[in-house]
């Protein structure tokens, strides 16, 4: 290795008082001083004598010599400069399905103004899923799952409870099915909270649906952007909704999810609010959209980096005070991190998760949902593009030139298909933005937890 290979093996930044240092190929996380930090500057494994003489003027010689040593140990534990991941040898397997998103319902009862899902219709006709297209769901997932015991659903649109006795059928099949194969099913629910009341919200804590609860943060951000139909702000409405709701369930099995937009940059105010309200498990990200008022651009990133670094800040200090809540974007495991395939792939849409439409249709994912040459096949007769899901399958980190050599690679996996088509045409050309944004948000996540560890380990 040389100098110019350093940043393909380590990345090291400084952020809230604290030097770090990541090992890219292992996941190892260093904090580190002031000293080790220059070192690592110009350090390769193999050139001392040239770091002690180029640091010579500012360190003690034998200091400096010490800590080389001590480099070289972390070295030898392959937790420094770790060897290159090589891609295994699942990538060239048969994909199994392991999660699949149901577009229960192509409609919805608001009029969110930076909707994907074009209000919920997908850019075609509105409509409710069928429980013979919901059953066969279930049977498809279970006939391309193999041995895997474990898999996912996702119940989605629209407004999935729009179409809440369908949503039950299919439960009632998928219990059933378990018993019948031993296969175990996680269920999720997505949903803006109109419909939510306490005899819905007692069925999906009784067949322990985990919940993705729309809210953006204050109500006035909320209500400017999530209006019903005819404009009024929905905010009160459905705020009163997921507190009866996640009281019920004794605050755990959900996650309150916001969206910010070029309108309120300031998001941390809305992600505080969140927590002030009494919610303790959140998500805000940011909008994707390539026009409009509200769409996030570059020029927006400085005061976005200064917001993550705000918010990552008041969140420890909430941490360490004993009051703190869950930021889903700040929930990095530095111990054991997810295993290769995942680090490599992400979301396995297009070969290991789909999503059904009202009529049966499979596409990669639910934001491909609508753009027809993505179009798969349907769950009736299955996977009808062969060539769609090995494109998806090889479309990892080690294949996207711009990726492959990025230090964020295996916490992001490469970042959003969906969005990288949707700017670029391009599954393999990850969208720049959201790279940005991501980066910054692993630096402020990697920041925490490694703060987190030490204070345990004090």
């Amino acid at each position: 290795m040389n100098k110019n290979e350093i940043e393909r093996y380590i990345h090291k930044f400084y952020l809230n008082g604290m030097y770090i240092v990541l090992d890219i190929n292992s996941g190892a996380v260093h904090v580190v001083d002031e000293l080790v930090y220059d070192i690592l500057d110009s350090f390769t494994g193999e050139n001392d004598q040239e770091v002690v003489e180029a640091l010579c003027e500012k360190y003690d010689a034998a200091e400096v010599r010490e800590v080389l040593g001590e480099l070289h140990e972390l070295i030898a534990g392959q937790v420094l400069f770790a060897p290159n991941i090589d891609v295994p040898p699942t990538f060239s397997q048969k994909p199994l399905v392991k999660s699949l998103c149901l577009h229960i319902a192509h409609d919805c009862n608001l009029r969110c103004g930076y909707c994907f899902a074009g209000t919920g219709d997908f850019g075609h006709d509105r409509g409710l899923m069928t429980a013979e297209v919901g059953l066969r769901a279930v049977d498809f997932i279970i006939e391309n799952s193999g041995a895997r015991r474990h898999c996912e659903i996702d119940f989605f649109g629209g407004e999935p409870l729009m179409n809440f006795d369908v949503v039950k059928q299919i439960v009632a099949y998928v219990r059933k099915r378990e018993a019948e194969t031993g296969k175990i099913f996680k269920l999720t629910l997505t949903t803006n909270g109109v419909l939510l009341n306490e005899e819905v919200s007692a069925y999906l804590n009784d067949n322990n649906i985990s919940l993705v609860l729309s809210l953006d943060g204050r109500k006035s951000v909320h209500d400017n952007m999530r209006p019903f139909v005819g404009g009024r702000g929905s905010y009160d409405y459905v705020l009163k909704n997921f507190r009866q709701t996640v009281e019920a369930r004794g605050g755990e099995n959900y996650f309150l999810r916001g969206t910010f937009t070029a309108y309120n940059l300031d998001f941390t105010a809305d992600v505080l609010d969140m927590a002030d309200q009494g919610f303790k498990l959140l998500s805000v990200e940011p909008v994707v959209a390539k026009e409009g008022d509200y769409a996030i651009t570059e020029e927006h990133l400085p005061k976005l980096y200064s917001e993550y670094e705000k918010l990552s800040a008041e969140y420890l200090k909430r941490k360490l005070a004993g009051n703190g809540f869950e930021f889903f974007h700040f929930n990095v495991d530095i111990n054991n991190g997810p295993c290769v395939a995942k680090r490599l792939s992400g979301c396995g849409a297009g070969h290991e998760y789909f999503a059904v439409t009202p009529t049966g249709d499979l596409y990669p994912c639910h934001q491909f949902v609508g753009r027809d040459e993505y179009l798969l096949g349907t769950v009736f007769e299955g996977v009808k593009n062969k060539e769609l899901p090995q494109q998806f399958r090889q479309a990892h980190v080690l294949n996207k030139p711009e990726c492959s050599a990025c230090w964020a690679r295996f916490y992001c996996s490469g970042g959003c298909h969906a969005n990288a088509q949707l700017f670029n045409d391009d599954i393999r050309k990850p969208y720049k933005v959201g790279c940005a944004l991501q980066k910054k948000r692993l630096e402020c996540a990697l920041m925490i937890q490694a703060r987190l560890a030490l204070e345990k380990n004090a």
